[in-house]
């Protein structure tokens, strides 16, 4: 009975080990099969960063010049802020002289006018009618009835006495008697350097359209021309953008240009701020652009004088510079007339004259108002803007 017990327990024990192995097998079986079913699962990793250096130089990305990329050593691009670019100043020449060399761009009616009088004047035997058309020709030309009768007097008294008819001779007599009516003995200097320990104060007054901004834009490049501390003051605060083109001229000659932030803004406030930022600044001069346009002329001339006082409040005035369209004519007068009412003008600026206004005008302005023809406008060009010069001026008319 032994030997059957004891083969029945080699029986049991290979039965247990045969059935352990086949549940091995049949596991490894199954995870294969999970395995080969992506049952498997995957940890993700963050990113690795990507290598600092390249040493393939095939693969090297060189920064494209002014892309504003800066190699700082070891291979790493830092992009950079470029830097801001200086605007050019302009050094402007000097405007002594200057109408001389553009009197070519005299309006060439005033020539026409020139030639017609000696015409007439050389021709010998004038009577009445010749002398009327000497009248004539010279209110044509915007020389007003007063200036026109001294004129036709003066003539006459000449060709009397000494009965010539030679062109030159009577080109020589037109010459000294136009000289006398625009008055070479009158100051026309601009008050633009410091009066003892502040700056001078220069007011730009007129219509809009006579090209005012601009003038003080261009008289802006005038005084730095002669080595002027300059600022601009943009008290037209009515007018859309007159700040930023004020701004603009300022910024071509290095002048700083004081302004609200805001349209419409009070212009007596802007105007005193602008005075007490020249003073500041230790400025020769500060030169005040008004505004030209309110919706009525007796708004405009209060307002004007609001400005003077308020500006009076810490500083003198030193220059009210009229801008007038030589192209007007008679109506000039009248808008000189009113201003000369509301602000004492001292000194008279004429754009355009190179245009088809008469040369007549700086006569005639000059004898209603009382004060001196200071600068003309003879251009479109930043340096168009002449002092006056009465003998060059006349030499200009009469060719």
């Amino acid at each position: 009975m032994s030997g059957v017990d004891s083969l029945w327990e080699i029986l049991a024990v290979a039965t247990v080990v045969a059935l352990v192995g086949l549940g091995v097998i049949v596991g490894l079986v199954r995870g294969g099969g999970k395995g080969s079913k992506g049952g498997t699962k995957t940890i993700e990793r963050p990113p690795t960063a990507p290598p600092v250096e390249v040493d393939d130089e095939r693969d090297r990305v060189e920064p494209t010049p002014g892309e504003g990329v800066e190699d700082t050593g070891g291979g790493v691009a830092v992009e950079v802020e470029p830097e801001p670019t200086t605007p050019t100043i302009e050094k402007p020449a000097s405007a002594r002289g200057r109408l001389a060399r553009l009197r070519a761009r005299l309006a060439r009616s005033n020539n026409a006018i020139g030639n017609a009088l000696l015409s007439l004047l050389s021709s010998g035997g004038l009577d009445e009618q010749s002398w009327e058309d000497v009248e004539d020709t010279l209110l044509q030309a915007d020389l007003g009835v007063e200036a026109t009768d001294e004129l036709v007097s003066a003539l006459r008294t000449r060709v009397k006495v000494d009965g010539a008819t030679d062109p030159e001779v009577v080109k020589g007599w037109l010459r000294e008697e136009l000289l006398t009516l625009v008055d070479p003995d009158m100051d026309r200097r601009v008050a633009a350097s410091r009066v003892g320990d502040r700056p001078a104060v220069i007011l730009v007054v007129g219509v809009n359209g006579t090209g005012k901004t601009t003038t003080v834009g261009k008289l802006a490049r005038v005084l730095v021309a002669e080595d002027k501390d300059v600022v601009l003051g943009a008290a037209d605060t009515f007018r859309a953008a007159a700040a930023d083109q004020l701004q603009t001229w300022g910024e071509r000659v290095g002048v700083p240009t004081v302004r609200s932030p805001r349209e419409g803004a009070d212009p007596a406030s802007v105007a005193f701020d602008a005075v007490k930022s020249a003073a500041e600044y230790e400025a020769d001069v500060v030169i005040v652009d008004t505004a030209g346009r309110l919706h009525n002329k007796a708004g405009l001339m209060d307002e004007l004088s609001k400005v003077k006082r308020v500006i009076e409040k810490q500083s003198p005035i030193d220059e009210v510079l009229l801008v007038l369209d030589a192209t007007t004519g008679q109506n000039g007068m009248r808008q000189a007339e009113v201003f000369g009412e509301a602000v004492n003008i001292t000194g008279i600026v004429l754009s355009k004259l190179d245009g088809t206004a008469k040369g007549g005008i700086v006569v005639n302005v000059q004898r209603r108002l009382g004060v001196p023809v200071k600068l003309v406008g003879l251009g479109e060009g930043p340096d168009d803007l002449a002092p006056f010069d009465p003998a060059a001026f006349v030499d200009a008319i009469i060719g």
